[in-house]
């Protein structure tokens, strides 16, 4: 049986003193405090219905509707950048480029759905889509006599489960949770990999409940010898393609892991006359872009931080404690009328209304904040059983968020890290915070919803705790994995080095791709290299600069200083590059990899060079300054 949101009941869920059944490890202090804290919860619910009701409308939490079978496949497929499978023969070549980087596991979360999209259209009576296998057209007797051996339906799945573990077994990761240690997050071997490798060894077996994450377990990402990328690293051609790898590398962990990765249809996006609340983000760019070119965040959003950062932070209960909803529509009208002339008083306006504000902003998006599509997804990160991998969920979620949306919600998540650290003034811990937010994010007016009976607390919390997580590991979750990065260059090599694809199914088509890799590997043996970096927007000069094997970016950057205080280099550009005491500051400086496999790319200081050039040797190395050090004009 099903009803409608626990909030539109006449009372609230009762509090239960007890939570739901957790392991005998659980820090119950923190368990303690987590039970008693979802009182925030509810009572934020209770002040967005009243606001709602004000103005006549009805919010109600995000659920997928109802699609037809194969439908959900066709979709996926079309978002995962796989058109052709479907008959589109547009866009062939792009589908062969893109299935010839995928992993063992994500070639077979495509041959899944695409498997299920022809039974249904079979199911049908129409034409039937491509297969799969004569994309790598026709197969020769000994490959027709295998696939009778594979005859059982979605091979490469049966594969994935069944073929015994010749392959490298690595400690991917660590299935027993020790707050009191750190934890390696690998990055460097695909999440849907390493789940793989772990199902192999039954070690998902155990079940972890929702609580197991209350003790925060520190996590380390190990860097290897190409460093660390961040997002922001990237160039924006690069990033495009990240969405789509992400997408289909998230189906393949959530296939090995037996959860159903649930997405909305792209909600139709209603006209409003206001300028800044209701608005669609990309809108809001647009006109603030105008004023203020290359603003990432809308303006009125870093408004209302900033306001809240100077005068709120210290501020006991902010964000738990409601503001007048009467002064806060006000404020709103006033701020449509004056925000951009600049005549809207901030001084003027009391912290808990700007936070009322603040949240007001985010529930008025036309589209949620996580988006229609996958605020499902984010919202079933809580039911796997793991920590760890519930943020590789996480982190390839917030990879597959348009940039307008990711950049927003950072700048969210950034200031209430802010909130947090100021909790023995706010009294707003980590937990308070999540569970004041977890409503606003997760609750939208335009997705209706049913809740089934007696669930109402378990999906209240376990909103909570994914609010949690973005909070306290945002700085893991906004970095790009290095087996991404590794797929990006794949694409881009491809787009002038074409496969010859003759395979008949991709995982023959995957063994000569790594059989190509391999032959590259093993020529990649060159102890030393002299290259040229250049700086060409603050030199004239480039820097000859030999490599080694223990040569690393920040070793560069320190020479480049070096040289340029020592040997009185022709500077073009002295203002940006030197400070007040004519002394270079490193960390002024930045060394990007600009071409071959990649488009732009900001290095980490602990890069190793050598090894970045044996990987892409065509690129140019070129040092700038850090667009976010703060300029001397």
């Amino acid at each position: 049986s099903t009803r409608h949101c626990p909030w539109k009941m006449n009372q609230l869920p009762p509090k239960s003193p007890v939570a739901s059944p957790v392991s005998e490890s659980t820090n119950s202090r923190v368990e303690a405090l987590d039970n008693l804290s979802m009182d925030s919860f509810w009572l934020e619910v209770e002040n967005i219905k009243q606001s709602a009701e004000a103005e006549q409308e009805e919010c109600s939490l995000a659920d997928v509707k109802t699609q037809e079978e194969g439908e959900a496949e066709a979709e996926w497929l079309q978002d995962a950048g796989l058109a052709e499978l479907l008959g589109d023969p547009a866009s062939e070549q792009d589908n062969l480029v893109l299935l010839s980087t995928l992993t063992r596991t994500q070639a077979a979360a495509v041959q899944r759905r695409l498997d299920t999209y022809s039974r249904s259209r079979r199911r049908r009576n129409k034409h039937p889509v491509r297969d799969v296998r004569d994309i790598f057209a026709v197969a020769n007797s000994e490959d027709t006599a295998a696939e009778k051996e594979e005859s059982s339906p979605d091979p490469l799945w049966h594969n994935l489960r069944t073929s015994n573990t010749q392959r490298k077994t690595q400690d991917y990761s660590c299935t027993v949770r020790n707050p009191g240690k750190e934890e390696v997050f690998n990055m460097d071997v695909a999440y849907s990999e390493q789940a793989a490798v772990l199902l192999k060894g039954s070690f998902l077996s155990e079940s972890r409940k929702l609580k197991d994450g209350n003790a925060l377990t520190r996590f380390k990402i190990p860097k290897g010898r190409l460093g660390v990328t961040r997002i922001g690293d990237l160039s924006a051609q690069d990033m495009k393609k990240i969405p789509t790898l992400a997408l289909i590398e998230l189906t393949a962990l959530c296939d090995i892991l037996g959860f159903e990765l649930k997405r909305n249809k792209a909600a139709k996006l209603k006209t409003t006359e206001k300028r800044l609340f209701g608005v669609p983000l990309n809108t809001l760019l647009e006109n603030d872009q105008k004023l203020l070119p290359n603003t990432k965040v809308p303006l009125l959003l870093q408004a209302l931080l900033s306001c809240l950062e100077k005068r709120g932070l210290e501020t006991e209960g902010i964000l738990r404690v409601s503001g007048s909803q009467t002064r806060i529509k006000s404020l709103e009208q006033k701020l449509e009328r004056d925000f951009y002339s600049g005549l809207f008083r901030w001084d003027e306006v009391h912290q808990n209304d700007v936070s009322g504000l603040l949240k007001r902003f985010i529930r008025e998006l036309p589209a949620p904040l996580l988006t229609a599509e996958y605020l499902p997804a984010f919202a079933a990160v809580q039911n796997i059983p793991d920590l760890k991998q519930r943020l590789q969920a996480l982190n390839l979620l917030i990879l597959i968020l348009p940039e307008s949306n990711r950049n927003t919600l950072k700048a969210l998540l950034e200031f209430l890290s802010k909130v947090v650290a100021r909790e023995n003034n706010n009294k707003m811990n980590l937990w308070n915070v999540s569970t004041v937010m977890a409503p606003n994010l997760f609750m939208h007016k335009g997705l209706p919803n049913k809740i089934p009976e007696g669930k109402e607390k378990q999906l209240a919390e376990g909103a909570a705790d994914v609010v949690r997580m973005m909070i306290h590991y945002q700085d893991l979750l906004w970095t790009v994995s290095s087996f991404l990065v590794a797929q990006v260059r794949k694409l881009n090599e491809s787009n002038s080095k074409r496969y010859q694809f003759c395979d008949k199914r991709i995982k023959n088509l995957l063994r000569k791709i790594h059989a190509d890799k391999d032959k590259v590997e093993k020529n990649q043996g060159e102890p030393s290299k002299i290259v040229k970096v250049h700086a060409s927007l603050l030199l004239k000069d480039s820097l000859e600069v030999h490599l080694n094997n223990a040569t690393r970016v920040a070793d560069v950057l320190k020479q480049f200083q070096k040289n340029l205080c020592q040997n009185g280099w022709n500077i073009v550009n002295t203002v940006n590059l030197l400070k007040c005491n004519n002394s270079v500051e490193c960390t002024n400086l930045l060394l990007y990899e600009v071409g071959g496999n990649i488009g732009e790319h900001c290095l980490d200081p602990d890069t190793y060079l050598l090894d970045l050039y044996h990987i892409n040797p065509h690129a140019e190395w070129i040092i700038k300054q850090n667009p976010s050090y703060p300029r001397m004009f």
